[in-house]
């Protein structure tokens, strides 16, 4: 079986490159850490795999909470990032999401109509 784990970045937003990959990073660590706990096969399977990941693109906060739901609904382990707002973002803004890692047919349930980023 093949597993990955897909990010959702909301492109409604005016990040900075840096700060998207913060945003990135933190949405691809939490979502790790949670499969790690939840599902530690399929956390060990896509780390021998080599942690493959994909980003892709949601149109605003709306669609990011609404793929949410459908991971959840799905048993998929996920993680929604929040920003801090100490930067260039307004405190609690929805800016990415992880989910996974996870075998590849069942996150393409959620993400496999979503554009790359």
């Amino acid at each position: 079986m093949d597993f990955k784990q897909v990010i959702v970045v909301r492109s409604d937003l005016k990040m900075s490159p840096g700060k998207m990959a913060a945003q990135v990073a933190h949405a691809s660590h939490s979502a790790a850490v949670a499969t790690k706990k939840s599902e530690k096969k399929w956390y060990d399977a896509w780390w021998s795999e080599g942690q493959k990941k994909v980003v892709v693109k949601a149109a605003d906060a709306d669609e990011i909470l609404e793929l949410f739901r459908d991971a959840r609904a799905n048993s998929l382990p996920c993680y929604i990032v929040n920003d801090a707002g100490l930067t260039e973002l307004a405190p609690g803004t929805t800016t990415t999401l992880g989910i996974g890692p996870a075998p590849n047919t069942l996150i393409d349930k959620v993400t496999g109509r979503l554009k790359l980023l």
